[in-house]
């Protein structure tokens, strides 16, 4: 039996999760060991993810007192509905 997101990219995977839970914009930012938590991914699979959706402009880190947190971008957004349409 498939499940739909066994064929998608553990990134694309990580950036549904992200839209899911709200991280949506600075103010609703997550930090790592959160991610990591909602995820179940292990931390440096997780980092690694969310450094490849950085690059491609899903993602962006809000840093604050030096802890950085996550949330997804307009483009991030964009990705994730156009998965559903």
């Amino acid at each position: 039996m498939s499940n739909k997101f066994t064929s998608i990219p553990d990134e694309i995977y990580l950036l549904c999760i992200l839209h899911n839970i709200g991280a949506t914009e600075p103010d609703k930012a997550l930090t790592l060991e959160e991610i990591v938590r909602w995820t179940a991914m292990n931390p440096s699979k997780a980092e690694q993810n969310l450094n490849k959706l950085i690059e491609d402009k899903y993602v962006e880190i809000k840093e604050n007192f030096g802890i950085k947190k996550y949330f997804i971008t307009v483009n991030g957004i964009r990705k994730v509905l156009s998965m559903y349409s």
